[in-house]
């Protein structure tokens, strides 16, 4: 049986690739085992058997398509331009379609669904701190243990942003930024929103997370669940129709955001036009002068490109200038922008080479002689954390920012108190 439904992978798509192997050295999993089947090159041609009647969505091309972390590194590279990141999504519809199991389903139902119902993420919330907190780690699976130490500590009563407005700090006038709070961001990483929450109101700009939005739905996609994909997009679509500039501090759901146009038409198109990455936002806020440039040096930064960030959105500049104006050295540690490991759902379903890409990783952090890392996305975050240790900190660019924007609030504070008693 050939494709079966829309979203599969287009003749247009599949016949764009030249065969030529230029994005075979920039493929993780082609890196790893060296075998075609594992490369860009290698997938197309095992969709395009299928398109052509040739070949079957069968346990095999689950196999090589799950075996794939989506990174899009293939992308930057191809002469030809191949849509891989699209195909991809269309093949794993299919293979959704055309092999449904309990399995999948319960995986449908927690990324199309629970992940993005916030009562569900505030119980899971409490379950994984009860685990963090309480749960030796001997006693917890090898993939658990990870992701459990890669979390930041979990608040007890996990409180969502939806629904709140924050003023402009003067001077005003940069208008008004929207800001996704996103699934796990929200419950997880509230002092990455504190950060984007409080620099963009530095930057003049009035803060709002309008009520009804819900998760991105990047890992509903990921997953091949089409339906609850653009669920998710057409309620974020909804919630955010008013908005003009929609910002998101997870590189992973900007990535996604970006494309809502394959998800929910024109107004995901009109939506997608509108959505920055807050890093784009701050760095050029900081490049016209609206935010300050801070002169105290902070020692190095070393800067890991999630791939989703560096590859799908083509963004590396913005996150190193904001680090830079924080105070920090950035320092590079990978050319080529190999992925992390960590990939939404892939260290959970593919244990194995998430693990070997986090260690890989890790070990570029460590013969960076920082430790201090700039992430710009959850998955990675947790991912370096869980094979880095405690001896070295993972931070958003623009927490790193705030951070130093608030050291440098208190100088000046000291200073005016010193001037106060001298007279």
């Amino acid at each position: 049986m050939a494709w079966m439904t829309p979203e599969a992978p287009t003749k247009a798509e599949l016949s764009a690739c030249i065969q030529c192997g230029l994005c075979l050295p920039h493929c993780p999993t082609f890196r790893l085992t060296g075998m075609e089947s594992a490369s860009p090159r290698g997938r197309l041609m095992v969709m395009s058997a299928v398109a052509k009647g040739n070949g079957e969505v069968n346990d095999v091309f689950d196999d090589l398509m799950s075996f794939c972390l989506q990174c899009r590194a293939c992308e930057v590279v191809c002469p030809s331009l191949v849509p891989f990141g699209r195909a991809m999504e269309g093949a794993r519809i299919e293979i959704a379609a055309q092999l449904p199991s309990p399995i999948r389903r319960l995986r449908q139902l927690i990324t199309g669904r629970l992940i993005g119902n916030v009562r569900a993420m505030r119980l899971a919330t409490r379950i994984a701190r009860f685990v963090q907190r309480t749960v030796p780690a001997r006693f917890l699976p090898r993939q658990v243990r990870m992701s459990i130490g890669g979390l930041r500590p979990l608040p007890k009563r996990p409180a969502s942003t939806i629904g709140s407005t924050y003023a402009p700090v003067a001077p005003a006038g940069s208008g008004v930024a929207a800001v996704l709070a996103g699934c796990v961001m929200d419950p997880w990483f509230g002092e990455v929103h504190i950060a984007t929450i409080e620099v963009l109101r530095r930057a003049g700009y009035r803060v709002v997370l309008p009520d009804g939005q819900t998760c991105c739905g990047a890992l509903a996609a990921h997953d091949g669940d089409a339906h609850g994909t653009r669920r998710l997009a057409k309620q974020n679509v909804k919630a955010f129709v008013s908005a003009d500039l929609i910002v998101t501090d997870a590189a992973g759901c900007g990535a996604h955001l970006k494309e809502y146009g394959n998800w929910a038409g024109d107004a995901g198109e009109i939506f997608a036009s509108n959505v920055q990455d807050v890093t784009e936002v701050v760095a050029a806020a900081i490049e016209d002068g609206r935010l300050p440039r801070l002169e105290v040096p902070r020692g190095k930064a070393a800067m890991q490109d999630p791939c989703h960030l560096r590859h799908a959105q083509r963004i590396m500049a913005q996150p190193r200038a904001i680090v830079s104006a924080a105070g920090y050295e950035p320092v590079e540690i990978d050319d080529v922008g190999m992925c992390c490991g960590a990939a939404g759902m892939y260290s959970v379903l593919q244990p194995a080479a998430s693990a070997e890409l986090g260690r890989k990783k890790a070990d570029q952090v460590r013969a960076s002689g920082s430790t201090v890392v700039a992430s710009a996305n959850p998955g990675c975050e947790i991912q370096l954390r869980g094979y880095l240790g405690g001896a070295y900190r993972v931070a958003h660019p623009v927490e790193l920012y705030w951070e130093a924007l608030q050291a440098a609030d208190m100088d000046a504070v000291g200073w005016s108190l010193a001037d106060e008693g001298t007279r």
